[in-house]
Order: C-alpha cells, then structure tokens, then sequence
C-alpha cells in the first residue's frame, strides 16, 4: 500500500507539472457571452472590497448590467446548479434553493444626464423570491422576453467546513526561479470525517479570480491524520506574470491616469498613452488591483444611472512578427473572455496593435495576451513574468462522498505573494 501510494504521488507530481508550465488553455464550458448592446456585467459579492463571484453560503451577491438600447425590455434570471467541472448537475431546483429558479428582474432605471443612453438593472442574490440552499458552482443566466439566455455568469457558494491554509513561494526550480510562483496548502478536516481523500477531495486553484487560470483535480500529496497536505513544491506553479496596467475615467472630461487625451464625438472619446511590451524590460511595480475594475465617477452620486460611456483607445507597440498569434484586451472587466470586441488589429500605418472598446466610468486593470490557434491563452509572452508580481491565489476545496448526487463546496482559503515564504 505505501508503495502504490508513492507511485500515485510521483504520477499526481508529474500531471501537475505538466499541467502548470504550459499557456492557460480557456475553458470550456456552458458560459454564453453577451451581445453587443450587454455592456457593463458585474457580478460580486456586496462586500466592496470583493471582486471575485465567491461567497460563503447565506451571503449575497449583487448582479448588474447595462442594456445600450435603452428601452426597458422586460429581463429575467435563472440560476442552475453545476458539478465540479461546471456542467449543468442531476438536482431539481428544489433541492438547491427555496422560491423561484427563474424570475424577472424588477429593479431597473434609465439613465439620466448621459451622453450614452442605457437602461441599468440590477439583482441580488438572494432575494425574498429565492435563496439557495446548498454548496456548489452555479450558474446564473439572463433571459429575454422569449426565455432566451441573453448570457450567464458562473459563481461559487461554499460552506466552511474544513479549514485551508494557504502559501505563495518562489519557485525552487533554477530555470524558472525569477519568473514562478509556486502554492502550497493544507486542507484540515478535523470535524469532517473524509474517508478517501483521494477519491473524494477535489482542490482548484485561481490565480487573480481568472477563471482560465484554474489548475483543478489536485489530489493531495500526503495525508497525515486529519490534514491533507499539498506541498508539491514547484509542482503546483504559475508563471507570476506582471503587475496590470490600468486607467482611470472617473473625470471623463480630462486626460487623467494614464489617458492621453479625450474628445467629444456624440459620446466621449479616450485616448490612452502607448503601451509598450515589458517582457524583455526590467521589473517594475504597478500598484494594481489584481486585473478587476471599480465603477465610479467624480461627476454624480449613483455611477450606475448618471455614469457615462466612452470608447478607449488601446495601442500597443510590439513586433507584428514577433509571433502568429492574436493579441487580446485582457482583464476582469468582461470577466476574462476573448472576444472579438477585445481582440487587436495591427495598423500598419503606425506600426501598432490597436483595439477599441466602450467601457462604462471608473478605474479599469488590463493587460495584453495572446491566444493561439487551440485557443491557448498566453498571459506573459508579451508582459512578462517577474516573482516580484503581486498576486492573489484562491484555493477551493470541493467534497463528493461516496454516493453523493452532487459536489459540494467545504473550504475556502487564499494567498497573495506580496510576501513570499522563500
């Protein structure tokens, strides 16, 4: 039996490694994205200091969105239940929450005093219409007046049961020591009776909330009475990547952070400053907020009616043969997709990259990433990757016993590699 497990460890060991020093590899997965007239999705929790769609169970979240047309249409929501790997689960709705899975939205505005007109709705979960009743990955889908999903959003509830420590380090490894960070944890189930931790733990990891960042199926590579102990050491790794460029239009009347110019052209119009790729550049620190975004303005008091749109300007100077492959907008702000509305064009005139994308006021992280043929998103070819890159790592534990009809959610824990252990 030790043997067996030994081997099982070096297998465990050699999947992981495979898995982390390759390109992110988008995910696929039942998430619809919205049409052009969608703008503006945010989904978090009420916390203000909480950007990524995880809550403790019993907790809420706010869901809101902007429609560009501006004639009130009649929206509502339906939330699903999903097994580990996001696919739609075997439950009735009413074995995972009480009330209604599927109802309208009834809090929604015009705007007023904006140059963009849009109608702004907004939704929390729960409400007095339902509240959710177990542990698990969810889904949360926006539909028409014809019950047509117009787009869905993932999010996570977890109950803590277990507890999870978790640590950022310095890869140990000579050939990638400047550029990785490597995540250690421990799951202590004390007051949960887990008999096969190997079959029935499952353990994702998330770098900076991205959803294409998750490392899943990791198994743990020593059990020691009531811990599960994940110490790979450069076996669970990241390239650390760079710290996020970002800009501001809270003024969007002015050049302010980062924004060259601005122009009026029946909406506002924002110009930022060229971006250069850092990869082969020293490192630098950017105070950043991990690649998500906040939503303000210094011209009213409610930014989700009286907040104004503007299409921004993105140019990037890099070498047009320096690679085959697509070179994206990347960040939070619509929830880590590709698109085509994120995707560069080369403007051989100029000899730049350039992208143009309407976004709503407030203070915006993103980044520059290419995306290959097999859809392979790479978030340092051209950034960089520096171990001095701060970054947020979250780690959540997922338990499906023996027999069970679905997997839930026990533990919750992060890390950020401000401070590395090494």
């Amino acid at each position: 039996m030790h043997k067996m497990k030994n081997h099982l460890n070096i297998y465990l060991l050699v999947s992981l490694i495979s898995v982390c020093c390759f390109p992110l590899l988008a995910q696929k997965n039942n998430v619809i994205k919205p049409p052009e007239h969608i703008k503006t999705i945010v989904l978090k929790p009420l916390n203000s200091e909480a950007y990524a769609p995880i809550v403790k169970l019993g907790e809420k979240l706010l869901l809101s969105f902007d429609d560009i047309n501006s004639d009130q249409r009649i929206y509502s929501y339906r939330i699903e239940h999903c097994d580990y790997n996001w696919q739609l689960s075997n439950l009735s709705s009413t074995e995972f929450m009480t009330g209604y899975a599927t109802d309208r939205i009834r809090n929604y505005q015009n705007s007023f005093n904006t140059l963009q007109y849009y109608t702004h709705y907004e939704l929390e979960i729960p409400n007095e219409n339902n509240r959710i009743k177990i542990s698990g990955n969810y889904l949360i889908s926006i539909l028409d007046e014809y019950g047509d999903v117009l787009f869905s959003r993932r999010f996570i509830v977890y109950q803590p049961r277990v507890n999870v420590g978790v640590s950022a380090h310095r890869s140990t490894d000579a050939g990638s020591i400047n550029e990785k960070h490597s995540i250690q944890f421990v799951v202590n189930h004390q007051n949960l009776m887990i008999n096969d931790p190997y079959r029935e733990i499952n353990v994702d990891i998330y770098q900076n909330n991205d959803w294409n960042s998750v490392i899943k199926n990791i198994k743990p590579k020593y059990v020691r009475g009531s811990e599960l102990l994940y110490n790979y050491i450069d076996g669970l790794s990241y390239w650390a990547g760079n710290e996020f460029l970002y800009f501001d239009t809270k003024e969007i009347r002015n050049a302010t952070n980062n924004v060259f110019k601005t122009r009026l052209d029946q909406i506002f119009h924002t110009y930022l400053y060229l971006d250069e790729s850092r990869g082969k550049k020293p490192y630098s620190f950017y105070p950043d907020i991990n690649g998500n975004f906040v939503l303000r303005t210094l011209d009213a008091d409610d930014v989700g009616l009286e907040g104004d749109y503007s299409w921004v300007y993105f140019s990037l100077q890099y070498d047009e043969h320096a690679n085959q492959k697509d070179i994206f907008v990347y960040g939070n702000f619509n929830d880590w997709q590709i698109t085509d509305e994120t995707k560069m064009s080369y403007n051989r005139e100029k000899g730049l990259f350039e992208a143009k994308i309407l976004f709503k006021q407030g203070f915006y992280n993103y980044t520059y990433v290419t995306v290959d043929e097999a859809n392979k998103i790479n978030p340092y070819e051209i950034e960089g990757s520096f171990y001095q890159t701060e970054n947020n790592y979250d780690v959540l534990v997922y338990y499906r016993k023996f027999g069970d009809r679905y997997d839930q959610v026990i533990g919750y824990g992060s890390a950020n590699s401000e401070k590395l252990l090494n």
